[in-house]
């Protein structure tokens, strides 16, 4: 019921909140790459390069995709992870460099500066430390570090206006298939029967049913279950409701307490993701985006 991520496959904010950490400081000089324009002859005319997305003006281009595609891929080799079990991965490759793509663009609009100072040194910490990445050439990692980098200032902005301390509800759920179930659960309560009785012997919940349903405490946004969430919201401390229809199934909910408690640890990290999906939604919303290949 709590939000979860799969292996291999970090939301988007995850993985730039990770690449905006503090990098190490680098001893060896690196040469800083520059692009060196070549004149064409007079009559040739430049391939155009093929292009995966157009994000407003921005291109994300088909090299691009597949270079992250093939660095996706082998990290996941590396996991021991069956591709064949991700789905459509590649979509949502593509999905992640438009989500950054996004969040890049929004520090430029605002006026975020990013000096070409900056960028050197962080580019030539990285690379001292760990090399150019497999996949990359070093220009090609030098614009990547500078959206990533662009990203991560965008994510601070989203994150660091959020309150220190959000309601929380304590909660007990009981998952079953059916809505006549359901029903017969909330008769056996109303007579007096034990809800985390009840929940360890029908709860189809594995995540939950040993501890009698506990879902512990947990603020807006981060159940997988919106309407399991919404309904605790909307009971008091010792309400009962359900049946609550789910993609699951029905769920019994039972609230044990609701108090503002502060955002710490995997908690705060989640809220923190919570919100700059919402954020990413809306921006897809307002931006014009086009597709051409999914990989």
């Amino acid at each position: 019921m709590p939000r979860a991520m799969r292996a291999g496959m970090a939301p988007i904010a995850l993985w730039v909140l990770a690449a905006a950490c503090s990098l190490p400081a680098g001893t060896t000089e690196v040469p800083v790459p520059t692009a060196t324009a070549t004149a064409p002859p007079a009559t040739a005319t430049p391939t155009p390069e093929p292009v995966a997305a157009y994000v407003n003006s921005e291109v994300i281009s088909l090299a691009a995709l597949e270079r992250e595609i093939a660095r996706f891929e082998a990290a996941n080799a590396v996991l021991g992870i069956d591709l064949a079990t991700l789905g459509d991965y590649r979509a949502e490759v593509l999905d992640q460099l438009i989500d950054l793509s996004l969040l890049a663009q929004f520090s430029v609009n605002q006026g975020i500066e990013l000096a070409d100072a900056e960028l050197d040194d962080r580019f030539q910490a990285v690379v001292a430390s760990n090399g150019v990445p497999a996949g990359y050439t070093a220009d090609e990692f030098r614009r990547q570090l500078r959206l990533e980098i662009l990203a991560a200032r965008t994510i601070g902005a989203i994150t660091d206006v959020l309150p220190e301390q959000v309601e929380h509800v304590s909660a007990r759920h009981i998952l079953v298939a059916t809505r006549e179930e359901a029903d017969a659960l909330l008769d056996e309560l109303a007579n007096g029967a034990d809800f985390s009785t009840l929940a360890v012997i029908h709860s189809r919940d594995p995540s939950t049913r040993p501890a009698g349903g506990e879902l512990g405490w947990f603020p807006r946004g981060l159940l997988t279950m919106p309407e399991v969430e919404e309904a605790a919201f909307n009971l008091q401390p010792g309400e009962v409701s359900g049946p609550i229809e789910s993609t699951l199934g029905f769920h019994v909910l039972e609230v044990l307490g609701r108090e503002d408690r502060p955002l710490v640890g995997e908690t705060l990290t989640t809220y923190r993701v919570a919100a700059v999906e919402r954020w990413l939604t809306e921006q897809r919303q307002r931006a014009e985006i086009e597709i051409f290949a999914e990989g």
